[in-house]
């Protein structure tokens, strides 16, 4: 199996190259367009993937299908295996929503040049790739081995769920307050950027610049949020294959999605209210997985899907009408 994740990973190492190298070659701000067209793209590629998952898990790609799923117990056939891709994909970039928000406003505290942003949010990509790899493979290894784990991140899952409904958002992060004090405790830090570089050297001393510092909270803050969306997952697959793939094509996603949505974010008023439904929805799955299998057999993983396009599409048009009626009762 080993040519699958290698060729895999080669290919979205190519992609990415592809977007710094040549479509993002110097430092710009990308347009609403420029960024909504990536993200076109990258959701094209992943249906495409899609399709892909279907011949390989069919024709036994390097043992793929092989082996039981250990969340419902059963092999995955090409159909099986694409519809928990595509449903885990979409449950990944649906809480990755609320990573944009975050992040935007990581670089409005920090006063992060437009132009530079884009450099950021790409190492940020390498750099969530590896820490969710590991972490993937860590939930995998424990759910194969231990299933009442799948109890305990449910209910990890459904008290997120009632958190984030009765949350207040907060313009900073305790966490982001922390980062940001150790890292002028521990290295020297400078007031100003210095164009696209993370760290300079001056008087023979080295310095980090405040884009290493957005690196470090971006870093950081794709950790805390992957802590609820990698559990999240496993409610619908514990295929480490599938698991990885569905979770790289939303952090591919993310990127272009800050540019393209990160100012029309607060429109979106029940977004939070949306991700806390599915993610309740998904805990709930999970501590309920073997009622749920017998109530919906093999048409459980496609009633999720439907759900979270459901919840997804609910939440959006809501936040349409409540915004356009906010707009009247200001005329």
């Amino acid at each position: 199996m080993i040519y699958i994740w290698t060729g895999f990973l080669l290919f979205i190492f190519a992609v990415l190259a592809l977007d710094l190298g040549v479509f993002n070659r110097k430092d710009h701000v990308p347009t609403t367009r420029e960024a909504l067209g990536f993200t076109a793209a990258t959701v094209v590629l992943a249906l495409a993937f899609a399709a892909l998952v279907i011949v390989a898990y069919d024709q036994h790609w390097q043992g793929l299908g092989l082996a039981l799923d250990a969340v419902d117990g059963q092999l995955n056939t090409g159909q099986s295996a694409a519809i928990k891709f595509v449903t885990g994909y979409l449950v990944e970039l649906s809480l990755s929503m609320d990573n944009v928000f975050v992040i935007a406003l990581i670089f409005g505290h920090l006063k992060v040049p437009a132009k530079l942003q884009h450099r950021v949010l790409f190492w940020g990509i390498l750099g969530a790739l590896a820490m969710r790899g590991a972490m993937i493979a860590g939930g995998a290894a424990l759910v194969s081995r231990y299933h009442w784990v799948m109890y305990v991140f449910g209910g990890f899952l459904v008290l997120t769920a009632v958190k984030m409904l009765f949350a207040k958002k907060q313009e900073e992060s305790p966490e982001e307050q922390w980062i940001v004090r150790w890292l002028n405790r521990h290295f020297r830090v400078t007031k100003e950027f210095h164009a696209q570089h993370f760290m300079i050297i001056r008087d023979g001393k080295r310095y980090l610049t405040p884009l290493a510092v957005a690196l470090v909270l971006v870093e950081s803050t794709d950790v805390l949020f992957a802590v609820d969306s990698i559990p999240a997952i496993f409610s619908i697959t514990a295929d480490p294959f599938l698991v990885f793939t569905s979770n790289v094509f939303a952090i591919l996603c993310l990127r272009s999605l800050y540019f393209g949505l990160a100012g029309m974010l607060q429109k979106f008023r029940y977004l939070g209210v949306s991700l806390a439904i599915i993610l309740g929805i998904v805990g709930l799955k999970m501590l309920f997985s073997s009622f749920v299998k017998q109530l919906l057999g093999d048409a459980a993983n496609v009633t999720m899907l439907a759900i979270v396009l459901g919840v997804l599409v609910g939440g959006a048009v809501l936040s349409a009408v409540a915004e356009q009626r906010g707009r009247k009762n200001k005329a």
